[in-house]
């Protein structure tokens, strides 16, 4: 199920991004810059986060 979940999120952020982009592209980019940043902080810590 989590998997499914991720998916789904992944899917709804592009589709964000890529709105935003189709009105604005230098917006789009700094979004796009700025969830990707936000996704491996997530991901750093949940990896953190099992080994201790």
């Amino acid at each position: 199920m989590t998997g499914l979940l991720n998916v789904l999120e992944v899917l709804f952020l592009l589709a964000v991004v890529g709105g935003l982009a189709m009105w604005s592209v230098p917006a789009g980019l700094i979004l796009a810059g700025v969830l990707g940043v936000v996704a491996v902080e997530r991901e750093q810590a949940r990896r953190k986060g099992a080994k201790t």
